[in-house]
């Protein structure tokens, strides 16, 4: 037995046997002997180069930023018990899912298919859903931190996750996260957000139904270079995800889907497989057409009406121009509608008039912000903030109104910002 294996952390957490390495450290097995229960035990991995006073910021980040997660309750979390210092470097305590990871399932069973990473995407989703609304980023959003525990999706390893007002340690030149994995805005040296997250979440479903990440070149500089310079490849295997997978990686940020707009798409891609089947299947109506007939048939020797049925095809998806039964005309696109009574009243209204009018609104020197996604064609919000910092994308898509003076519309695909100072 080493001398590692012998160790009890903090009076009570036994190392029975190592589960894994990986860059950032060690996984181990361990024993609760207070409570008496199977636990995950991982310690981290300190880079050797960093001065004593890092090593204090980055046990300060690591005690304050991995017990962040123990309030999050939800089964797509790893539950974190708890954090020590042992031996000069942290470890964290956590619940132990004996369950491969992502990345394991891919190198021995290949790409997945579409269907099953729509579901297991669908399950990341709701756990970053959570985090973000606590303030928690995860940053290290890769297929080996993802558990799979039969039908439950489990995100693991928030070793790297941060709230905001997190110190971070890319001042020492230390890049934290994985190359093939991180959003293009953080490999730059920007500050990760929610938006860098759902980026990772597509480099990991792109990872998960074509066999390899869209970026990875074999090493870390010609991975950064791809990522910087690149437009990620179009994926051959993923059939109704690919909506998913382009809308998420998208470079700019402020483009890339939302929360609420990548569910949706998921969703869809859940039940594709489906609704393919449905619509593979003829339907019809009965069309009943009932007409006067004037002459006389001689045959019959009647002089009646006949009634004529005949079986027309239904198409349930008018195309365009068309309008379903009973639905009425058609809408042009660019319709205007009725002013709306917030708009006098409110610093902001945006309101949707097409299908592509997408919106981001911060409040000035706010960390988080008002709104960031797409709206919905007729959905209207309202923005009460007296200083306002707004990015309209496809102006032509989207009415806009700014302390009650209705703007002037754009072109198809141009973008305008707003600066409100009430």
């Amino acid at each position: 037995m080493s001398q590692s294996e012998r160790l009890v952390l903090a009076t009570r957490y036994r190392l029975v046997s190592e589960i894994g390495q990986g860059a950032n450290g060690t996984v181990w097995r361990g024993h609760d002997e207070l409570l008496d229960r199977a636990v995950a035990i991982k310690e981290l991995r300190l880079p050797p180069d960093l001065s004593e006073e890092e090593r204090v910021v980055f046990y300060r980040r690591t005690l304050r930023e991995a017990r962040a997660p123990a309030q999050l309750r939800t089964p797509s979390i790893v539950e974190v018990y708890d954090v020590v210092i042992e031996q000069g470097r942290p470890w964290i305590v956590m619940e132990l899912i004996e369950a491969p990871n992502l990345e394991q399932l891919i190198e021995t069973n290949g790409p997945l298919p579409p269907e099953r990473v729509a579901h297991i995407g669908r399950q990341l989703l709701d756990a970053l859903a959570v985090a973000h609304r606590s303030g928690i980023i995860h940053r290290d959003i890769k297929p080996s931190n993802v558990l799979l525990d039969g039908d439950r999706v489990v995100l693991t390893d928030f070793g790297l996750a941060f709230s905001s007002g997190a110190t971070n340690l890319t001042k020492s030149g230390h890049f934290m996260g994985s190359p093939a994995y991180v959003a293009p805005e953080v490999a730059a040296g920007e500050r990760a957000t929610p938006q860098s997250d759902l980026w990772s979440l597509g480099a990991t479903l792109y990872a998960a139904v074509e066999g390899r990440p869209p970026f990875d070149r074999g090493n870390v500089m010609a991975t950064l270079s791809a990522l910087a310079n690149e437009e990620p490849p179009p994926a051959q295997n993923a059939g109704p995800l690919a909506p998913v997978l382009s809308g998420l990686l998208q470079k700019n940020p402020l483009r890339r889907l939302s929360h609420a707009r990548a569910a949706d798409r998921l969703e869809r891609a859940m039940s594709a497989p489906r609704s393919a089947r449905r619509q593979a299947t003829p339907r019809y109506r009965l069309a009943v057409v009932v007409g006067l007939i004037a002459a006389t048939v001689a045959a019959c020797g009647v002089g009646t009406g006949a009634l004529v049925v005949g079986m027309v095809t239904r198409n349930d998806d008018p195309g365009p121009g068309q309008a379903a039964a009973g639905e009425g005309p058609p809408q042009s696109p660019g319709q205007p509608a009725a002013i709306p009574s917030a708009a006098v009243d409110h610093p902001l209204v945006i309101r949707a008039i097409g299908d592509t009018c997408r919106a981001f609104v911060t409040e000035p020197g706010s960390l988080g912000y008002e709104f960031n996604g797409d709206l919905a064609k007729g959905e209207e919000r309202i923005f009460d903030k007296p200083r306002l910092t707004a990015v309209i994308y496809d102006t032509a898509a989207c009415e806009v109104w700014v302390k009650g003076v209705k703007q002037p519309p754009g072109k198809p695909g141009a973008r305008k910002q707003l600066q409100i100072n009430k």
